[in-house]
C-alpha cells in the first residue's frame, strides 16, 4: 500500500512538473559610446552615428531588458519574448513584444508555428547576446526584423532543411491593407538561402545568403550577402565576420561590410542616389560567467558626405568607439 501511495505521489509530482514546464531567460545590456572623428552631437542636438539600428546614442546609454518565457510540452509549446528599452523599442516599434508564437511538432521532421517570430533573413539578430558585434550592420538594419504569420519547418535530411511561410508585410503586427508576404528558407549544413516577397507593399523582394565555416578549432568565418529591390529602389551588399578565439573567455573579431543603395534608398544618409558605404568594426568579447564585455571600434567610409567631423563640417567618414556590457540569465 505504501509503495502504491509513493508511486502515485511520484507520478502526480511528475505530472505537475510537466504542467509547469516553463523556463524564464533573458538579457540586459548597456553601453558607453563616443565618436573619435566627430562631435558626439550635431548642432541640432541629434546624435552623430551611422545609419544602422541600435547603439546610436553617445555617452552612457541603455540597450534593453529582454525577458523570454518558454513552455515546452510533448508536442506543442509557446514563446513569449518581451522587451523594454531603446533597443527593444527600435526593434518592435514600441510594441514591446519581440516574439509571441505557439508551435506544434506535427512529426519528428515537421513543425508548424503561428504568431510573431524574429526574421529568418540575415546574419545578425535583435538580441545583443546572440551577435558578436554590438553595433549592427547595414544589411541587418534594413532587412526585416520580425514577421507575423504562419510558417512550416521541414527537416528534409540530416543536412537539408526547408522553411515556408505566409505572413503579414514585414514588421507589421496587424494587417490593415489586406497585403501579405511570402517567405522561404533552404538550409544545408549550416548554410542558408533565404527569400522574402511582398510585391511592392514594403520591401518588395529580398534574397539573402547567411552562413559560416569553422576554418579551425579557434577560427570562424561568418558570411552574409543580400539583395533587396522594390521597383528599382533597394540595396545590395556583403559582409564577412572573421572571429579568432584566443581562450575560452576571449574572442577577437572583425565585421567588414560593403553596402550600396539603388536609387535614394535613404539608409546611409547622403541624400544622393546610388550611394555606398564600407564599414569595418573591430570587436573584442570577454566573458566572465554570464557577463560579456565588448569594447568596439567602428569605422564608416561613405561614397558621399553622410557624417560630420569635429568641426561640424560634412564628411564621408566617421569613427567611433563603444564599450558594452551584456548580461544573460
Amino acid at each position: 500500500m505504501a509503495a502504491l501511495v509513493l508511486t502515485t505521489s511520484v507520478a502526480f509530482a511528475q505530472e505537475e512538473e510537466e504542467k509547469k514546464a516553463v523556463s524564464i531567460s533573458g538579457t540586459v545590456d548597456a553601453y558607453y559610446k563616443t565618436n573619435l572623428s566627430a562631435t558626439d552631437r550635431a548642432t541640432d542636438g541629434t546624435f552623430v552615428s551611422p545609419g544602422t539600428s541600435f547603439a546610436n546614442e553617445t555617452g552612457f546609454a541603455l540597450g534593453m531588458a529582454n525577458l523570454i518565457a518558454t513552455y515546452e510540452g510533448e508536442k506543442t509549446g509557446a514563446i513569449a519574448d518581451v522587451t523594454f528599452g531603446p533597443r527593444g523599442d527600435d526593434a518592435t516599434g514600441g510594441f514591446n513584444l519581440n516574439q509571441l508564437y505557439a508551435y506544434w511538432n506535427v512529426s519528428e521532421k515537421t513543425t508548424l508555428s503561428a504568431g510573431r517570430f524574429n526574421t529568418y533573413l540575415g546574419y545578425e539578430v535583435i538580441s545583443p547576446a546572440a551577435n558578436f558585434n554590438y553595433s549592427t550592420s547595414y544589411l541587418f538594419s534594413y532587412g526585416p526584423f520580425s514577421h507575423v504569420g504562419v510558417k512550416a519547418d521541414f527537416a528534409l535530411s540530416d543536412d537539408f532543411s526547408l522553411m515556408l511561410a505566409v505572413m503579414n508585410v514585414t514588421d507589421e503586427n496587424s494587417n490593415l491593407t489586406g497585403e501579405y508576404s511570402l517567405g522561404a528558407q533552404l538550409g544545408y549544413a549550416g548554410q542558408y538561402l533565404n527569400f522574402y516577397y511582398d510585391g511592392e507593399a514594403k520591401l518588395g523582394f529580398e534574397i539573402d545568403y547567411t552562413g559560416g565555416f569553422d576554418l579551425s578549432d579557434n577560427f570562424f568565418l561568418g558570411l552574409n550577402a543580400a539583395y533587396q529591390d522594390n521597383d528599382g529602389t533597394g540595396f545590395y551588399g556583403a559582409a564577412i565576420y572573421p572571429q579568432l578565439s584566443t581562450s575560452d573567455s576571449f574572442t577577437l573579431g572583425i565585421r567588414g561590410e560593403y553596402f550600396a543603395e539603388m536609387g535614394d534608398y535613404g539608409a546611409i544618409g547622403t541624400g544622393v542616389e546610388d550611394s555606398s558605404v564600407f564599414a569595418a568594426t573591430l570587436t573584442a568579447s570577454y566573458t566572465i560567467e554570464n557577463l560579456i564585455i565588448k569594447p568596439e571600434l567602428r569605422l564608416d567610409n561613405a561614397s558621399d558626405d553622410a557624417f560630420i567631423d569635429n568641426d561640424g563640417v560634412a564628411s564621408k567618414n566617421l569613427s567611433s568607439f563603444l564599450i558594452a556590457a551584456i548580461y544573460s540569465f
